[in-house]
């Protein structure tokens, strides 16, 4: 089950926020946390399954998106965002991708 969260924003949007396997990881050694923003979190899980996450949920509020997860997915044209997962020792300058990036990435690579 993927980790995540997510926060109300004072416009009414939200910003979600999942831990998820990386899709081209074998065995799922890896994870990837990507950032939604929608209009509500339904809809940020439409937006997650129109581009191919067909089995994403979000059930409960365990690792809701920071302050600079909002600010980097409010700045984003696309608003929807990824990078490797801090729980695999990555450093706070790995730079936030567009989702695009993720899904075109080859089998083996993270």
């Amino acid at each position: 089950m993927a980790a995540g969260g997510f926060c109300r924003l004072p416009t009414g949007s939200v910003v979600v926020a999942l831990n998820l396997p990386s899709p081209g990881a074998a065995g799922g050694s890896s994870a990837v946390r990507v950032l939604v923003h929608a209009q509500n979190r339904a809809r940020a899980l439409t937006r997650l399954r129109n581009v191919g996450m067909r089995a994403v949920y979000l059930r409960g509020n365990a690792a809701p998106p920071t302050p600079d997860e909002i600010t980097a997915v409010l700045h984003h044209p696309d608003g929807l965002i990824w990078r490797t997962s801090p729980d695999n020792a990555v450093t706070d300058t790995e730079l936030w991708r567009p989702i695009r990036a993720l899904l075109r990435r080859p089998a083996g690579q993270v």
